[in-house]
Formats: C-alpha cells, structure tokens, sequence
C-alpha cells in the first residue's frame, strides 16, 4: 500500500467523521469549525487526485467566505440554542483540535509532493484548470447556470429571513428616518417659571 493511499484512507476517514459531527453536535459555532474541518479535508483529498484549482476554489470559496456567510446568517437569525456571544474561550478545544487536523493533513500533503509522484499525463496537454474551464463552459453549460441561479436563490432567501418581521423587536425605516424634519420631533413649549418652594399662578 503506498503512502498516497495511505494517506486518502486516512483523509476519507476524517471527512466522514467532520460531516457526522457537523449534523450531530448541538453548538452552531462548533458545528461551523467542523464544516470547515470537512471542506480542508475535502480540498486536501482534491490536491491527491491532482486537480489543485478545485481544491484552491474550495478553500478560497466555501472556507473563505460561505463559512463567513453562515456564521453571519446564524447570529442574524438570533438562535437561542446557545449563547453566541459569551467569548471565544469555550470553543478553543475545538478550534485546536480542527487547527491541528488541517496541520496534520498538510504536513501529509508535503510529504507526498517531497516524493515526487508524477501526475497522470493529459492527453491534451494543458492544466487541468484550463481542462475544467473548457468541460464547464462547453459540455456542462447548463447544469453550470442551473448551480449559480440556485445560488442566487439561497442567497436571497437568506436575506429575506433576516428581514422578517418578529414580535417584540424593533425595527428600522430608513425612508422614514431620512424624511424627518425637526419640527416634527422637537416642540418648543413657553413655559412661566416657577421658583422651588412656591406654588404656581
């Protein structure tokens, strides 16, 4: 058994265990270190099958800013399973131990690339970048435009779920507020004065 199989069993192994953990805990935030855990992983396994775009697009993307997107949506939503705001202290464990799974991986990943295995040959001669932008674009157009409106989709409704209208909080319209004129917040009253200890006229 080579050691790039070695390490693919190994990588498959702490996918599967990334994504169980991901449905499985009860904190969002740990839940949220797990998903990038698996997309790393997932990126890592990627880089064996050689195909270094799609693992740089997967981290760079979903780690780098879906991630972000979902943490934002999850406090937007104002989830009341945890407190969310209690400090960072109480997920350290987990971020250690997310930290040091991607750190165990690269040193893998470095390990293979030290003992030089050789890419299969490509018929056409060019990146496998330039091979995935000519299938996207000529082959699977349609499917490609399918993802990306289905995208869109998730992205509105996001934004749509944090603008809804709850009972017992305060909202506000910013129209409203632009159209406000001082003389409609601020009355001036004339008053007689009265000195402290004696009655009123």
């Amino acid at each position: 058994m080579s050691f790039e199989l070695i390490l693919f069993y190994l990588f498959a192994t702490v996918l599967v265990l990334a994504a169980l953990a991901v449905i499985s805990v009860k904190n969002s935030v740990h839940a949220a270190l797990f998903l990038v855990l698996t997309f790393f992983t997932s990126a890592a396994l990627w880089l064996l099958l050689q195909a270094e775009f799609l693992a740089i697009a997967l981290v760079l993307v979903y780690v780098g800013a879906v991630m972000v997107l979902f943490l934002f949506v999850v406090m937007m939503l104002d989830i009341k399973s945890e407190p969310l705001r209690e400090g960072f202290i109480r997920y350290l464990p987990v971020g250690i131990i997310v930290a040091l799974a991607m750190l165990a991986e690269m040193i893998g990943l470095i390990g293979v690339r030290t003992m030089a295995i050789t890419a299969p040959a490509d018929p056409g001669g060019a990146s496998n970048t330039a091979w995935l932008g000519n299938a996207l674009f000529s082959q699977f157009l349609l499917p490609f435009e399918i993802a990306a409106v289905i995208l869109t989709v998730a992205l509105v409704a996001a934004i749509m779920l944090t603008l809804r209208r709850r009972v017992g909080t305060r909202h506000q319209n910013p129209a409203e507020q632009v159209a406000v004129k001082a003389s409609d917040r601020v009355r001036i009253v004339k008053m007689t004065s009265v000195t402290k200890g004696a009655s009123a006229p």
